[in-house]
């Protein structure tokens, strides 16, 4: 019987409550905002199926990629609107083209971020850009499974994790089936994007676009954009915007994010996608400040889907993309300041990020002993 009581051991990939014979588990959220299993314990028959399909009873040997590539989507609308080098597109795109499905993250009427599948060219754009929010995955293991079973060839994105979880609920091998996952510091708590969507839209006017990746003053420093049809009401560089601080530094992330049983190559994908952060080693020549991604083939089969699309691109190293990559293998490291945050978050709401943010820049003193030592100490 799956036990969520250690937070740091529960990913949230659903993959228990979709596998259930029983239907006794179900999901439910807690003060922050993650999403857990709950199970009725008078329905269940302990039956064992929930820990075969949980990342964490099943941790899988970490493996290199079979190769890696700088690769760009030679449509420059799509790779604007994408957050790196736009090669999701194109995979997806190749996908429905042969009657396919593809399922990927999107934003719902709300602005919760939640997983869904679509047939369409059109349907692939709200799956495009990066949503720094875990996703609920609800029923779309069992759909992709029914998919799977009827023959169609179905693409399924998400984090490591999720893909992970995916691979555990299916217990087999489908040739049909190619899965991609992307390179994930760690997901943010819903209930913090919910708090600061109202903190940057306190009239509750409707909201017609969230973009956290927007390109307009280019890749490298990309802006937060969220609007509605005649206002904006956020437009700054993401490093300014305090979720995005929450987030980049580790202080909403769900407790697994800590402890990640999917990296290194353990989500078990077919291709991996990132952003190249290597590009002024491994990539100079096709950097031009619009997005590049990084693209991680792991199986025969993404070899292939890789193969079929058209796009711009270079072998890398391995060495080099990790260099600059480390959230492929490294989870994120959980400080003091993460009670601290939630503890502030509590009374405060998004004002705590400010100030846990300024509690975590270092002292003058520590700043000036590292550049001594930066300066002395190496030669």
């Amino acid at each position: 019987m799956i036990n969520a009581a250690n937070k740091d051991h529960c990913c949230g990939c659903s993959a228990c409550v979709q596998i259930c014979p029983q239907k006794c588990i179900h999901l439910k959220e807690d003060e922050h905002g993650f999403l857990y299993p709950i199970i009725a314990n008078d329905l269940c028959v302990d039956c064992g199926v929930c820990e075969k399909v949980c990342p964490y009873h099943n941790i899988i040997e970490a493996k290199k990629p079979l190769s890696v590539y700088a690769a760009i989507n030679p449509n420059e609308k799509i790779r604007y609107d994408s957050s790196s080098g736009g090669i999701f597109t194109m995979l997806a795109e190749s996908v429905i083209n042969d009657g396919g499905i593809v399922f990927g993250a999107r934003f719902d009427e709300n602005w919760d971020v939640v997983h869904d599948y679509t047939d369409t060219i059109v349907g692939i754009g709200s799956f495009r850009g990066s949503k720094y929010v875990q996703s609920r995955i609800g029923e779309t293991y069992n759909i992709a499974r029914d998919y799977l079973k009827k023959g169609y060839k179905v693409l399924f994105s998400g984090t490591s994790c999720q893909i992970l979880g995916l691979k555990l609920f299916l217990r087999r091998e489908y040739e049909n089936l190619i899965t991609i996952d992307v390179v994930c510091h760690g997901v943010p708590s819903p209930l913090v994007w919910r708090e600061y969507l109202k903190w940057i839209n306190p009239h509750n006017e409707v909201i017609s676009h969230v973009n956290m990746r927007d390109k307009s003053r280019g890749w490298l420093r990309y802006s937060y954009v969220i609007r509605n049809e005649e206002n904006v009401f956020y437009d700054d560089y993401a490093a300014n915007s305090p979720y995005l601080q929450a987030f980049s530094r580790s202080l909403d992330l769900r407790p697994s994010c800590y402890n990640c049983p999917a990296k290194s190559g353990r989500a078990l994908s077919d291709i991996t996608l990132a952003d190249n952060w290597s590009y002024a080693e491994s990539s100079p020549e096709m950097f031009d400040n619009k997005g590049l991604s990084a693209v991680l083939i792991h199986s025969q089969k993404g070899c292939d889907m890789f193969n079929k699309i058209h796009s711009n691109s270079k072998k890398i190293s391995y060495d080099a993309f990790i260099s600059s990559n480390t959230s492929y293998c490294l989870s994120s490291t959980k400080t003091k300041f993460v009670n601290v945050f939630w503890n502030m978050f509590s009374e405060t709401k998004m004002l705590a990020v400010d100030d846990v943010v300024n509690k975590m820049r270092p002292t003058l003193l520590y700043r000036f002993v590292n550049k001594f030592k930066s300066i002395f100490v190496g030669k």
